[in-house]
């Protein structure tokens, strides 16, 4: 894997910290993280810095009934699951628990461009992008915030160009036109909370259809 330049910004890893992303941010930032050294040591400083918080909050009083509760918890069988997937290919574990431990189920876009959505839901969607070398996105804007992460091959658009590990960012004052580099097919994970704004009518008509 290439340098990572683009890395997550600092709110966005204090929210995962705390468990405030909706799931599809929460795979995005979980996937990055795995592939980051540096947005993997950062998180850690918020989490140690958390866990110190907590510990100096001032104590509560419980109910006796609350203790023996959270007792017989403690003390209860731990519950065996299957373990959570491990990093398969280009597909960091977080992707690949959401593709519940399965190869990615690909769906045409046209122009070559095919998506597998992972999961959707009120709070926003997540979906994996498969780009042909060259070939260039439909120019949009965002009705939100989108989280894009290279898993294989780059792109590039107006703000600069993306390798794999790179995370790009996107807000609502965001439009553009990513083109996938050349050589082999960007592979990217996608998160948002919202449609995509596209300007062409072509897009448009079709965006129902595909769930962009």
């Amino acid at each position: 894997m290439t340098e990572i330049t683009h890395h997550l910004p600092e709110n966005l890893i204090i929210a995962y910290a705390a468990c405030r992303l909706g799931h599809a941010f929460s795979v995005a930032v979980a996937a990055h993280v795995s592939l980051c050294m540096e947005c993997r040591a950062r998180l850690a400083a918020h989490e140690h810095a958390g866990g110190a918080v907590l510990e100096a909050l001032p104590k509560e009083t419980v109910s006796h009934e609350l203790k023996l509760r959270t007792m017989a918890e403690l003390s209860a069988p731990a519950r065996v699951g299957l373990p959570p997937p491990e990093h398969a290919g280009i597909y960091p574990g977080a992707v690949m628990a959401a593709l519940k431990g399965r190869p990615p189920r690909w769906r045409a876009l046209g122009a070559g461009i095919r998506q597998c959505i992972l999961t959707e839901d009120l709070e926003g969607s997540l979906r994996l992008l498969h780009i042909p070398p060259a070939q260039g996105v439909p120019d949009h804007g965002h009705g939100g915030l989108e989280l894009t992460l290279v898993l294989q091959g780059s792109f590039s658009d107006e703000t600069g160009r993306f390798g794999a590990g790179d995370i790009q960012v996107a807000t609502e004052d965001m439009a553009h036109s990513p083109i996938a580099g050349g050589g082999m097919p960007c592979v990217c994970l996608a998160a948002t909370d919202a449609p995509l704004n596209f300007r062409g009518w072509l897009p448009r008509m079709l965006q129902p259809i595909f769930r962009i």
